[in-house]
This record gives C-alpha cells, sequence and structure tokens, in this order.
C-alpha cells in the first residue's frame, strides 16, 4: 500500500497538495530497524532499553562522524516516505477522535519530517549502532546531530 491509497479512517480529512516542491532533499543514509510494517513501530523510541538499530550512512559522509562515541546522544532527522502527505484531521488511534495533523505526532503530515533521540552504542565505520528509534526499517536518513541525554 503506498501513501495515496492508504486507507482514510473515519472523522479524517485530506488536502490537496501543491503541484509544486520547494526544497530538495539529500539522503545521507538508511535506517535499520526490527520493523517491516508502521503497525509493528513502538510509540517513541527507548533510548535506554529499545532494540538495537543500525544508521547506515551514505559512506562520502563518514568523516562528518569524527567526534563522536558509544554512550553519546544523538538526535537524528529522518524522511518518513512511506507516510500520507495529504491529512489534515486525522484519527491516529482510530478511536473516534479527531486532531489536527500539527496536535498529533503522526507520521502522516505535509513534510514527513522525524525526530528521534538515540543513544550511540557503537560506531562500525559508516555504521552507527542507536538505541531508540520508532520507525520502519528503510527509512532514509536526513541528519545527524548532537544531543545531551538526561541522566538516568
Amino acid at each position: 500500500m503506498t501513501a495515496d491509497t492508504a486507507e482514510v479512517r473515519p472523522g479524517e480529512e485530506l488536502a490537496d497538495l501543491p503541484a509544486s516542491r520547494d526544497a530538495g532533499l539529500i539522503f545521507i543514509g538508511r535506517i535499520e530497524t526490527p520493523w517491516t510494517l508502521r503497525a509493528e513501530c513502538p510509540r517513541g523510541g527507548d533510548a535506554e532499553h529499545g532494540p538495537d538499530c543500525r544508521v547506515i550512512l551514505d559512506p562520502r559522509w563518514q568523516a562528518a562522524l569524527n567526534g563522536l562515541a558509544a554512550g553519546d546522544g544523538l538526535q537524528l532527522l529522518y524522511w518518513m516516505d512511506r507516510a500520507r502527505r495529504d491529512l489534515v484531521l486525522q484519527s491516529p488511534r482510530n478511536d473516534g477522535q479527531t486532531l489536527g495533523t500539527f496536535a498529533i505526532r503522526s507520521p502522516c503530515r505535509p513534510n514527513p519530517i522525524a525526530s528521534s533521540v538515540v543513544r550511540l552504542i557503537a560506531l562500525e565505520g559508516p555504521c552507527l549502532v542507536v538505541r531508540g528509534l520508532d520507525c520502519v526499517s528503510g527509512t532514509p536518513l536526513l541528519d545527524i546531530k548532537p544531543h545531551r541525554l538526561k541522566a538516568a
């Protein structure tokens, strides 16, 4: 099922998308997680106890990892490429409650950019082993930023 053919739940409303796009993005890698379907993904990742996931960086960006070390907190920005982009009202839990897209953290949004705070477990060349993700395996990576984790 693609984003354009995904089910619209009762109470949800669609918007017409513009014909042109405003920005060009560069995917710097891909994310590998245990989840192949959106329904399998947790609601929010767990940087302390979540499963190990892999961030496979395009090798041209490997030097940009200089200065990172196991234990660091990172903010990963990624593109939810399988999400609808035309929902303005949503019922994310399919419980009859409808909310505006900008009032919830649903992956269905005009620009499906997501952010997760993760803990870096290990660096293996251009691959980062992290904990704290909540996205489908194969998700394109947009950026990596340092993030101070709260003390446990």
